[in-house]
């Protein structure tokens, strides 16, 4: 085995490297820093995160670094500010013994003033992020004119959250004659644009193959029924006794829900999302670094730059829109050659997600069954007795106690004093599991009965006369909600919104009946009051929505919305709609691109249809002219 004796490094790195712990080079580092120290030459490296990518780049630039001149020699680019951040720290304690070398981190949420301060004084390593240092450029303060060696950390990344073009403004302000390093997990369409683009002549490093998760990592998923997510997310948290680890949600209002949830059920968690001030996300991160948290629940942006190398699980509350980011959150636990595992939580429609993430990681899923209370209690007192076991006693600190201690518990016989320790350390888990039913295992078969029951509009409803009274299902109550077709809603969206509300209990819903600005469904009689209670003061996309009592058709419909009119904002004739478009709940969703599309898709039909009315108005529509040729069939059979 190698070591970084034989890459040939600097005694002041090597004297580094031995304090921090560094025993041998990883993968990445053997074959990068060589390459680096003998030639000029441009690398695009594809590796997962926590393989050692930022010594592989970080060590042959504090190296070659001259600190004689305080002009800006080395700029590595990184897409949030805990990354950055992170860099620098590295960059920092592998140059601790070289003299007079400055390493200067710029990013946003921070004192510009405090950084242009430090660039005006001398910083041969730039550390940044893209806005920030184009922000720096403008102004005057960062000089590129002497880069030689540009850096592009997590590139797959940065294209992800929208910096291409500001990639190409930043590499346009750097001599031609440069190296380009390019450090990523994928290797998606743009990353290869911008190697073609912007490198020259690039070796490509590859460690394991291309797009692939980490070897040491065990992925596990689970399927569970939409409205029970959060239960299996509990039940997970607690049949991992010793979990440390990251819960990743799609959006910052679900990120912030669940860790308020979670903390509420009295669990080690909170939040960290693009909402959050600097200070605050500092707090968190500081939190959980000291392991005084369990469970952070996050964002994909949020979360990148997290250099944790212990995280146990890595929990995907929600899939990744983007298939390939499950490589990043994936790559987050078994760091460091220790082993790690997975987690995905999905509902049947999502299983062809996890074929795909199959093939990208080139691994399967272990398909497992949500743990049961009575496992989860066994697991908790496991746990329990092996900590018992391995404790330490010091029998000198102890001893003034003992006598005592003997005394009041000499009427109790070795069979009581466990059972009482038992029920002592254990009864939280005892309590909550022992009438708590298992959760229910999703079938395609419950699947299908679902959507009949969820997509029961009813074609006899269109027959029956417009406004008439309606009443619903023996056992059923009839409830009103302020939203409709116009709004985006569909069946499965207000199945969703029940379950939001729910407060974990398990509602059947029964016929669906949507209108244009309003809706009518049903529930079973003694769940109605409830959903009435619970929906009080619910919103979506800023929206207040209104769930009442209904009796009667369509006229007591618009009455009803009339009604609810003050609940609907100026000018916000569809606070629905976000909700309702599925493709774009991402955090950083392309809302354009789905309009534009949307536009094109009609345009296209509208344009079918233009051409074609003419015709129809004379000859009757399609199902007009079939109705008429069956009934020309059976006049001749009689």
């Amino acid at each position: 085995m190698m070591t970084f004796e034989e890459l040939g490094l600097k005694p002041e790195i090597l004297k580094a490297l031995q304090e921090l712990g560094f025993e041998n080079p990883m993968p990445v580092q053997e074959k990068v820093i060589p390459l680096l120290l003998s030639k000029n030459t441009d690398i695009v490296a594809l590796a997962q995160t926590g393989t050692g990518k930022t010594a592989a780049f970080g060590l042959p630039i504090v190296e070659q670094t001259d600190t004689k001149s305080k002009k800006t020699q080395a700029l590595v680019l990184a897409p949030t500010r805990e990354l950055c951040l992170q860099i620098a720290d590295d960059l920092n304690d592998f140059s601790k013994y070289v003299d007079s070398l400055s390493v200067v981190p710029v990013y946003g949420g921070a004192s510009i003033e405090v950084q242009i301060k430090a660039l005006r004084n001398g910083a041969q390593i730039i550390v940044a992020t893209p806005g920030r240092l184009i922000d720096l450029i403008n102004r005057g303060v960062a000089k590129l004119e002497n880069v030689s060696k540009v850096v592009l950390d997590e590139a797959d990344e940065m294209l992800n959250m929208g910096f291409e073009d500001d990639l190409k403004t930043i590499l346009a302000q750097i001599p031609e004659n440069r190296n380009t390093l390019l450090f990523s997990a994928t290797m998606p369409p743009a990353i290869a644009s911008i190697a073609k683009n912007y490198m020259s002549n690039p070796l490509e490093v590859t460690i394991g193959q291309r797009n692939t998760g980490a070897e040491n990592v065990k992925h596990v998923c689970y399927t569970v029924h939409a409205k029970d997510k959060y239960q299996a997310l509990k039940r997970i948290a607690d049949y991992y006794p010793n979990i440390y680890g990251i819960v990743f949600c799609r959006t910052r209002k679900e990120t912030q829900e669940v860790a308020d949830k979670l903390m509420h059920d009295g669990y080690n968690a909170d939040a960290l999302h693009g909402d959050l001030s600097q200070s605050q996300r500092d707090f968190v991160m500081n939190r959980f670094r000291l392991r005084q948290l369990n469970l952070l629940v996050a964002t994909d942006v949020a979360a990148r730059g997290i250099d944790v190398d212990s995280l146990t699980h890595v929990i995907n509350y929600n899939l990744p829109d983007d298939v390939e980011v499950y490589t990043h959150r994936s790559g987050r636990t078994g760091r460091a050659g220790k082993t790690g595992i997975s987690i995905a939580i999905i509902n049947l429609r999502e299983k062809h997600i996890i074929k795909q993430i199959e093939r990208i990681i080139n691994k399967k899923f272990e398909l497992q069954d949500i743990p049961s209370g009575r496992g989860i209690c066994e697991k908790q007192l496991f746990h329990l007795i092996d900590k018992l076991e391995r404790v330490e006693v010091d029998e000198d600190e102890i001893a003034p106690f003992l006598t005592t201690t003997f005394k009041r518990l000499e009427w109790l016989d070795k069979e009581e004093i466990i059972k009482r320790f038992i029920s002592l350390e254990f009864n939280r888990f005892l309590e909550y599991y022992k009438n708590m039913p298992d959760l229910e295992i999703p079938t395609e078969h419950s699947r299908r009965e679902g959507q009949r029951d969820s997509f029961r509009e009813g074609k006899r409803e269109g027959r029956r006369e417009a406004g008439a009274p309606r009443t619903a299902e023996k056992g059923y109550s009839r409830l009103f909600l302020n939203l409709g077709k116009e709004d985006g809603l569909y069946p499965p969206d207000l199945i969703e919104l029940l379950n939001q509300y729910s407060q974990g209990r398990r509602i059947k819903v029964g016929r669906i009946e949507l209108m244009k600005k309003f809706s009518f469904f049903e529930v079973p009689e003694q769940d109605a009051q409830f959903v009435v209670d619970s929906m009080k003061g619910a919103s979506v996309s800023g929206r207040r929505i209104a769930v009442d009592w209904a009796s009667g058709g369509e006229n007591e419909g618009k009455q009803q919305s009339r009604g609810r009119d003050d609940f609907k904002r100026s000018g916000e004739r569809s606070g629905f709609k976000k909700f309702g478009e599925r493709g774009n709940r991402g955090e950083h969703g392309d809302r354009k691109r789905f309009d534009k599309d949307r536009g094109e898709k009609n345009e296209r039909n509208n344009s079918g249809n233009r051409s074609d009315r003419s015709e129809k108005k004379e000859k009757g529509s399609f199902r007009g002219e079939e109705k008429k040729k069956y009934g020309r069939k059976k006049e001749n059979r009689r």
